[in-house]
């Protein structure tokens, strides 16, 4: 009697913690999802290069901010699509790696980043919301530069945004920093024993869109990723139909370094001439 009654005790305990685990993916998704750093409306940046200010207007009215950073004889320009952390503040820093490669960049912040107001619960679907504003700041760019000159590029979350976008139009190239094949499959890697399909909110199905790119695809993924697994790159780019692909190894790369390794700085030249 007292083994049943223990072992009732033990399977209540565990349903609970079961529970709790599926309520906790459920109800804080978002916050492990999307990392952002919010400025004030009046926060003044600073940049060495030349930059602008630019504002659009996305659904439910909502006001989005990004960055564009002019180059005199631009060899192209990068539409750059950020990671999950930070702003434009720290993004606009980091993409001044193209420009001093005389290419022009267009960063922008996704909502309740930065200066890009929330809005993201306003919607009924605020997952297509995000696409839908990934349209936008490609908009933004096809009418500010030869579309034949936009180099789509998007980072870990970005890269999702960014292989949307390239789906819908006709960029010159897409390149993929440290990509996932989508957030339902990261979630079920972190979350085995839950029912990550019913819970999530975000599914971000990022290999859905890929075969929809006509422009060649470019992957780069480090051998020691701790954030998407190097796996989950290459699971990615096995299922990309196309031969005007190529998948970039970066060995002993992580999730925020590969630029410091020189199989990424020796490729990235040629891959922007694609």
């Amino acid at each position: 009697m007292r083994t049943l009654k223990r072992g009732a005790i033990l399977l209540f305990i565990l349903v609970n913690i079961y529970a709790i685990l599926c309520g906790g993916l459920y109800f804080f998704q978002e916050s492990m999802l999307f990392h952002p750093e919010q400025l004030p409306k009046d926060f003044v940046f600073e940049f060495d290069d030349p930059f602008e200010e630019i504002y659009q207007e996305g659904e439910g009215g909502v006001q989005l901010h990004g960055l564009h950073f002019p180059v005199q004889n631009a060899k192209g320009v990068i539409l750059y699509f950020h990671g999950n952390a930070g702003s434009v503040r720290r993004w606009g820093e980091i993409t001044q790696f193209f420009t001093q490669k005389q290419y022009a960049v267009i960063v922008m912040d996704y909502r309740n980043y930065g200066k890009s107001e929330a809005g993201r619960s306003k919607v009924s679907n605020p997952e297509q919301t995000l696409y839908d504003d990934s349209e936008l700041w490609y908009a933004f760019a096809k009418a500010n530069y030869p579309e034949s000159q936009i180099h789509v590029y998007g980072r870990s979350l970005g890269t999702t945004f960014a292989t949307y976008v390239a789906s819908k139009n006709n960029p010159k190239n897409l390149t993929l920093e440290t990509p996932f094949y989508s957030i339902e499959d990261e979630a079920s890697y972190r979350f085995k024993w839950l029912p990550v399909k019913r819970l999530l909110k975000y599914k971000m199905p990022t290999f859905q869109y890929i075969n929809d790119v006509s422009c060649p695809i470019t992957v780069f993924h480090g051998t020691e990723d701790g954030v998407v697994a190097y796996e989950h790159g290459q699971k990615l780019f096995e299922v990309i139909d196309t031969s005007s692909k190529e998948f970039i190894t970066i060995p002993d790369g992580g999730h925020n370094d590969l630029v410091n390794f020189k199989e990424y700085t020796e490729a990235i030249d040629r891959v922007l001439k694609k």
